[in-house]
């Protein structure tokens, strides 16, 4: 209904228009050719003008009013190392061209109003004048110098790679976050229609790859001959520790895709068989960016506009990974959440997730098992998780009792029994085999 309200009100508008010219036109007839021209250009001069100043307004209201929301101020400023220099590098750009901008746009209308048409005015003939030539072209070419200089230092910084220097690293080490000794690797490989996000196990290291390989059990096409690929595992989301340096190896089995993470201001095409990388550092975990996110009014309002009761905007804030390259039909499905954590948080979930090694999955004890019969450090790494997991459920706390008279769950109406679960374990040695094919 509201699109064929808006299509009739198109139409009014332009029968009205149509008729306005004819009436302009029998006008002009009427009081002569001359004079009716003089007029138009003296009503649309002054016209400009009004204009003019409604269309900086509008350009300065509506930039002022969508910075937090699209500009990346306010809540939205840089959550990445590298991010607080391209956000200054925006601002100093915005600064020149907003000054060229709102010049450009008053002289052009200001000229369209003061040389208008007038009674006894000749227009003025001036084919060459070095002195404007080299004024509108001298200024405009140290402006852009001066930008083009700093981009590119900009960018050598922001795309430079990991030193050789730098060590991979698994597990987050407190005393050297932050001081670029170490750094963390991981992979996104863009599909259509979604992301392949591999994590390295606790050695750091992601194992080779052969598209040759690739099939549904084996989606990135890993070789399972290289020891570094036993501990690596599939996510559907992207964990990673605040502090740290991250390498993003980038690829595509595919079509072109984009690794964009918009809040750490990375953005890098993946490319079908030319491999890129993007590396950068984290600088706010989740929840202190939806703790800056909860100082504004417009983040402290329902996420769910039907359910008031229900948790602020702030409080269901993701980080996202989105695909920004226009990749197919399904484009939109291939946004995945980001989570920055603390090293420790970090640490201890790469153990919880040892298990869900796509090599202990799809390979482990098959037919094709390189490994077949030898003895894991994983394995006894996985074991010794769990059991010292076993061991702090153990030691952890009791529950406070409830108070009489109340129930020990509340809301749960209906009794149940405890029931015991048994357990099996199997057990045998998990002693680390020795030789170089075991990690």
């Amino acid at each position: 209904m509201t699109i064929l309200i808006g299509i009739l009100i198109l139409i009014i508008l332009g029968v009205i228009i149509v008729q306005v010219g004819k009436i302009n036109e029998l006008a002009a007839k009427l009081r002569g050719e001359k004079k009716a021209r003089r007029d138009n250009n003296e009503s649309n001069a002054r016209l400009m003008l009004v204009f003019m100043v409604l269309f900086l307004v509008f350009c300065v209201g509506s930039a002022w009013y969508y910075k937090n929301m699209m500009l990346g101020y306010g809540p939205h400023e840089s959550a990445s190392l590298h991010g607080v220099e391209l956000d200054y590098l925006f601002n100093v750009t915005l600064f020149f061209t907003g000054i060229v901008f709102v010049a450009t746009q008053i002289l052009l209308f200001w000229f369209a109003f003061r040389y208008r048409e007038q009674e006894g005015r000749k227009a003025l003939y001036m084919p060459h004048d070095n002195k404007l030539e080299l004024i509108w072209t001298g200024i405009p070419a140290i402006v852009m110098s001066i930008l083009v200089v700093y981009g590119l230092a900009a960018w050598n910084d922001t795309m430079a790679d990991v030193d050789t220097k730098e060590l991979v690293t698994g597990f987050v080490n407190a005393e050297t976050i932050g001081k670029d000794s170490t750094y963390i690797e991981v992979e996104a490989t863009g599909m259509q229609f979604l992301w392949v996000l591999r994590h390295p196990g606790r050695d750091g290291k992601l194992g080779e790859r052969d598209y040759t390989l690739i099939n549904s059990a084996n989606p990135v096409g890993q070789v399972w001959t290289d020891p570094k690929n036993i501990d690596d595992f599939h996510m559907d989301e992207l964990i990673l520790p605040v502090g740290q340096k991250v390498r993003v190896r980038i690829t595509s089995r595919d079509v072109l895709h984009n690794f964009d993470l918009p809040h750490f201001r990375v953005k890098m095409d993946a490319v079908p068989g030319f491999p890129t990388y993007f590396v950068f550092t984290p600088t706010l975990t989740t929840e202190q960016y939806r703790e800056n996110l909860s100082r504004y009014p417009e983040w402290n309002v329902p996420a769910d506009p039907e359910d008031p009761t229900g948790p602020k905007r702030w409080e269901t804030f993701e980080y996202e990974l989105a695909c920004a390259e226009l990749c197919g039909k399904s484009h939109y499905s291939m946004k995945k959440i980001v989570k920055i954590v603390s090293p420790e948080e970090y640490n201890e979930w790469l153990a919880s997730m040892e298990h869900t090694s796509q090599y202990l999955r799809e390979v482990r004890n098959k037919v094709g098992d390189p490994f077949l019969g030898r003895k894991l450090l994983i394995e006894k790494n996985i074991a010794d998780y769990e059991k010292a997991k076993e061991e702090a459920e153990k030691t952890a706390p009791e529950p406070a009792p409830a108070p009489e008279g109340e129930p020990a769950n509340p809301g749960d109406e209906t009794d149940t029994e405890e029931t015991e679960v048994e357990v099996e374990s199997e057990e045998g040695s998990t002693e680390t085999n020795e030789s170089s094919d075991s990690q």
